[in-house]
């Protein structure tokens, strides 16, 4: 599915990760899919929302707030690193060598799943840009993707900051009718 994305799509997808990963989160929801949205630099979904006022630093500190009053506390990963190491494999140790060879960040371990919130607004990615008669996906069919979804924190974290949902769908399918025209 992913060959079907935009180059700014896979971005945001790549920043989700890196999103839940620096955030200590063992899993890539909703939440980080918005702050990879957020992150592309010039993507139809980033000009939108930052047009809604949304902006990175704010979601992300409303992410944290959100993620930790529903009891998720950040892990980092830590049981598979502690289940490694209970069979004599260093994490850290391979970090270090992988930094030394590749550059600093070259391995992340564990890589993060995505919930079913996560998967279920990326399946609708694909109807949502069927239906606007697009062949490849972007960021804004993505953000569409999680609106059409109609759960998941990353919707939270839109709504707690001041977004109106239905407003946000609107703004983004007239952005796209103005960019096709």
């Amino acid at each position: 599915m992913f060959e079907f994305f935009t180059d700014r799509a896979r971005q945001a997808v790549t920043l989700s990760q890196d999103e839940a990963i620096a955030l200590g989160h063992d899993f890539i929801g909703t939440e980080h899919v918005l702050l990879g949205l957020i992150g592309t630099d010039r993507s139809t979904a980033a000009g939108v929302l930052r047009e809604q006022g949304v902006e990175l630093t704010r979601a992300r500190a409303e992410t944290v707030r959100i993620v930790e009053a529903d009891g998720i506390t950040a892990t980092g990963g830590q049981p598979a690193k502690d289940a490694l190491s209970s069979i004599g494999i260093d994490v850290e140790e391979i970090r270090r060598r992988a930094d030394n060879t590749f550059g600093p960040g070259a391995f992340q371990y564990p890589r993060p799943a995505y919930t079913t919130d996560a998967k279920k607004a990326l399946e609708l990615t694909l109807s949502e840009a069927r239906e606007l008669g697009h062949e490849k996906f972007g960021t804004e069919h993505i953000l569409l993707g999680m609106l059409a979804a109609g759960e998941g924190r990353g919707l939270d974290v839109l709504a707690a900051l001041g977004v109106d949902l239905g407003g946000l769908r609107e703004a983004v399918l007239a952005r796209v009718a103005r960019d096709d025209s």
